[in-house]
């Protein structure tokens, strides 16, 4: 079976990173976590566990980082996860196959997909926010892996949140983050296929948890109004204070069905659609 290095970047995951790590300990030969100067034990416990761990600064773009645990896999193979990630027997046992696949047992492969429908959507809703992903001739050295993500309680699979498409699985050498966009997609030099199996994202089990990610997310949108020079006039503060949050709203709690996720869907939706106002009002008071 063909190799797979396991790569992290981290900052103060203490109360995630074991899980993390052992969820994918029996599928990677490698594991390497970069580390932005954690001040608890992320550190410690990722090394217990067999990891190797750089120690780096904590820039504000943490694709930075992601893309230093990038360059330092060495398999042919990289998975790329977020601390708060958890990889599931299914999905390691997919993993495990699709990296011993020939390139026309891809082919095949991906054509077969269930949901493929579903994700090629998704996709194509990614690519028109962020531009053409890979390629459409080629070796395919890159996976979108679909998330399930877990807030408040429960596993959102309305309003928009599924499948949560991300770029996990990618063939080394082949892909890189540009590391200057809060909401950039990692780039890739060939084809980009799907996985079938959820990866698990433990994103929002506590309100404080919500509050701490989007605390940090509307400071980096924040940091990107001032480096685009975001006029501060009267129909921007119209925009970010009203009308983008309302949209924001009606396209996951409404169109996106988002009220078929009990409570918790109402919540998702209006705390995050919370995120244009406060990144705005943060970007007017310089913080």
């Amino acid at each position: 079976m063909k190799k797979l290095s396991l790569v992290l970047a981290t900052y103060n995951e203490e109360k995630n990173i074991a899980a993390c790590l052992e969820s994918a300990k029996d599928l990677a030969d490698e594991m390497i976590v970069v580390d932005g100067s954690s001040t608890d034990k992320t550190v410690e416990i990722a090394r217990s566990h067999g990891a190797k761990v750089i120690v780096t600064d904590n820039p504000p773009i943490f694709h930075i980082n992601k893309q230093k645990a990038l360059d330092a896999a060495r398999n042919e193979w990289v998975l790329q996860l977020d601390a708060d990630e958890r990889v599931s027997e299914r999905l390691a046992k997919e993993i495990e196959k699709v990296i011993s696949l020939s390139d026309i047992e891809l082919e095949t492969y991906q054509e077969s997909l269930p949901n493929k429908d579903l994700f090629l959507r998704h996709q194509h809703l990614l690519e028109k926010r962020d531009g053409k992903i890979g390629t459409s001739k080629g070796p395919y050295n890159a996976f979108f892996i679909p998330r399930l993500n877990f807030f408040l309680g429960r596993y959102l699979r309305y309003g928009g949140v599924y499948p949560d498409g991300v770029i996990r699985l990618v063939r080394r050498g082949k892909a890189k983050f540009p590391c200057r966009d809060v909401h950039e997609q990692i780039e890739v030099e060939g084809r980009v296929g799907w996985l079938a199996r959820d990866l698990i994202h433990m994103a929002d089990p506590t309100f404080r948890r919500y509050r701490q990610r989007n605390s940090r997310y509307t400071d980096l949108m924040a940091r990107q109004y001032r480096e685009e020079h975001l006029k501060k006039n009267f129909i921007n503060t119209m925009k970010y204070m009203l009308l983008y949050p309302i949209g924001w709203f009606g396209l996951t709690y409404i169109r996106h069905k988002g009220f078929l996720d009990s409570w918790q869907g109402l919540a998702f939706s209006a705390y995050s659609s919370l995120r244009f106002p406060i990144s705005y009002v943060k970007y007017l008071r310089g913080n």
